[in-house]
């Protein structure tokens, strides 16, 4: 079941941006997360006009999008020479993201992410977020690493 994939998110609730991964394979996932109004970063952007921060939407499509797929590849045993142990979580290193429209409270996103390439650790990935009438948010290219990844031999 894709969803046993979230118990290994290293986030707590507060911070957890992933509510469903509804395909999950070695290519890609696709997951979505529905803003909660009562989030914290609601109450001062902006006062009385609340819009979820660029920087929330980065994080959504880097959890989903980069984190759910590179702790896949990783359970999946895809990067035969090295592995993950108890100390390694995976780690954004570069975004280039484009925003396209604004995401409110209450809204449900869904987020398709695609893999460029997977190798010595590094994931790099082609994502894209569009909100529920299917319009494009954002998109852009993520990169990340397992901090703390080790190679088998050692």
């Amino acid at each position: 079941m894709t969803n046993d994939i979230l118990k290994y998110l290293p986030y707590k609730s507060s911070f957890l941006f992933v509510d469903n991964i509804s395909s999950l394979d070695e290519n890609g996932v696709v997951g979505d997360y529905t803003l909660k109004s009562n989030s914290y970063f609601y109450e001062d952007h902006f006062p009385g006009n609340p819009v979820t921060p660029g920087v929330i939407i980065t994080e959504i499509m880097a959890q989903i999008g980069l984190v759910v797929l590179g702790i896949h590849l990783m359970l999946s045993g895809a990067q035969k020479d090295i592995i993950m142990d108890e100390g390694s979580f995976p780690l954004l290193t570069s975004t280039d993201v484009s925003f396209f429209k604004m995401v409110l409270p209450g809204e449900k996103v869904t987020v398709t992410s695609k893999k460029q390439y997977f190798r010595f650790g590094k994931l790099k990935c082609l994502i894209a977020m569009h909100n529920e009438s299917g319009e494009p948010v954002a998109k852009g290219v993520f990169s990340g690493i397992i901090k703390n990844a080790v190679k088998k031999d050692q």
